[in-house]
């Protein structure tokens, strides 16, 4: 029975921890008491992003990794592709079944697949390893954070790729949505004179936008809100329907003539290709935190590196002392934030009820649930590191974490679904206090006291 309940007391105080953080961050932003801006929370994730985070990433992983750690850790980013894929799969059943607006079909795959593999599991694992008698050891915080980090770079290619272009407005949708801006500008513009003040203040992005992504108004370009494949390969379709005939009219002559004009054809959806591929905002994935972990693993593996930046008689031990130092504000400042984008309250979205109970409980409830089937076979087949509850853990949790709120920055990026993404997210954490609880007290059980 103690055991028992030293293991519920484990998994239970970590996330309380949290939940009380977020709920200083919930009553500091408050409309109704205001204590701190909007603009001071936007400036705490702007530090986050910049520099707490950075740097808890640069201590621990730099510290941690070698080519040997590399060799044993494989399996971790391989185990966001296979969240990721099997996350996909879910969010077409949850399209299938509950019939979201047409407009929302790739929006409901997207919000499905892709979970928050970064700053929140991060908090979690700070949390958890808070105390001295944590499950885990005395290694629990710095071989948790450089888990979790060693595998951030597989998620940010992903949605600066994948998603990116995932989450570009129909065709339809976007014809139709164009026209409601440009009435809502003119109405803006005959207003401007009389409520500038106002206007800046409700023109200003969320902070759900600025949280993972500070600055996003200044990545935008003119492809960004813009269906800007649809527009490019309806061109190619279009051409080929009128080459078509010219084909069916060569019949009677040399085979040669039409292998001419289908070699034509062929450079013309390469350069669309290519084109595709120039519009991708892969520069975006080179972010502080990114940059950090790339740091890392470099000074990590090169010895005389290491011993230049790392212990206690490195030359630079000022240096990475200062960073540690600063990253220790990195994860009560994220549950700060987290605490200030739930006081801006859901936003209004079209996606409906039954969508958004759909992608919740198969986000929140299902998946974890395959997460466990998915390590438990990894286990299985000897792939696991032997003796290491945290490396299961880790692979554990990147199931079962709200979807990321990275993609609300895209959302807003591309012009689609913002309104529907902030809804979506508030009601997710919201149910992931309850969901998060019950799965760390089962992961607990089932992995440290076999």
């Amino acid at each position: 029975m103690g055991s028992d309940k030293e293991n519920l007391l484990s998994a239970v105080v970590p996330l309380l921890k949290l939940i009380t953080l977020t709920l200083i961050g919930l009553f500091l932003a408050h409309p109704k008491y205001q204590i701190l801006p909007r603009a001071t929370f936007k400036l705490l994730s702007k530090l986050i992003f910049a520099l707490f985070l950075p740097c808890l990433v640069f201590t621990v992983l730099g510290k941690c990794i070698t080519l040997s750690n590399i060799a044993l850790w494989w399996f971790i980013p391989i185990n966001v592709l296979i969240s990721t894929l099997v996350g996909c799969i879910l969010g077409c059943v949850v399209a299938l079944v509950c019939r979201p607006p047409r407009q929302y079909f790739r929006f409901t795959i997207v919000m499905t697949a892709f979970g928050n593999t970064g700053n929140l599991p991060i908090a979690i694992i700070g949390s958890v390893c808070h105390s001295k008698d944590n499950p885990f050891g005395p290694k629990c915080e710095e071989n948790g954070i450089a888990y979790v980090s060693f595998a951030q770079w597989v998620s940010v290619i992903l949605v600066y790729t994948f998603v990116y272009h995932m989450m570009e407005p129909p065709l339809q949708y976007y014809e139709v949505a164009q026209d409601e801006v440009e009435i809502e500008e003119d109405a803006v513009l005959l207003d401007i004179e009389g409520d500038t003040e106002l206007l800046n203040n409700d023109v200003s992005s969320p902070l759900l936008v600025e949280a993972e992504w500070p600055g996003i108004e200044d990545k935008m370009n003119e492809h960004s809100k813009t269906p800007f494949i649809a527009r490019l390969f309806q061109s190619i379709s279009s051409i080929s329907h009128s080459v078509l005939p010219d084909i069916a009219e060569l019949r009677g002559e040399a085979s040669t003539n039409v292998e001419s004009i289908r070699c034509l054809a062929a450079p013309r959806v390469v350069r669309k290709i290519r084109t595709v591929a120039e519009k991708t905002p892969i520069r975006h994935i080179l972010q502080p935190p990114t940059i950090a972990s790339l740091l890392a693993i470099v000074v990590g593996l090169v010895p005389q590196l290491k011993s230049f930046c790392f212990g206690r008689e490195a030359p630079l031990a000022f240096l990475t002392d200062s960073f540690q130092i600063l990253a220790g504000a990195a994860i009560p400042s994220v549950m700060l934030i987290l605490g200030g984008m739930l006081a801006e309250g859901p936003n209004e979205s079209k996606l409906g009820i039954r969508t958004t109970i759909g992608i919740t409980l198969a986000r929140l409830l299902v998946l974890p649930l395959v997460g466990a089937g998915v390590v438990a076979l990894a286990e299985n087949f000897n792939i696991l590191i032997h003796e290491d509850p945290m490396y299961r853990f880790v692979l554990l949790l990147q199931y079962a974490t709200p979807s990321a709120i990275l993609l609300a920055a895209i959302a807003s990026l591309r012009g689609y679904a913002a309104s529907e993404a902030s809804a979506l997210l508030f009601w997710q954490h919201i149910f992931a206090i309850f969901s998060l609880s019950i799965y760390v007290i089962l992961y607990f059980k089932l992995f440290l006291h076999n």
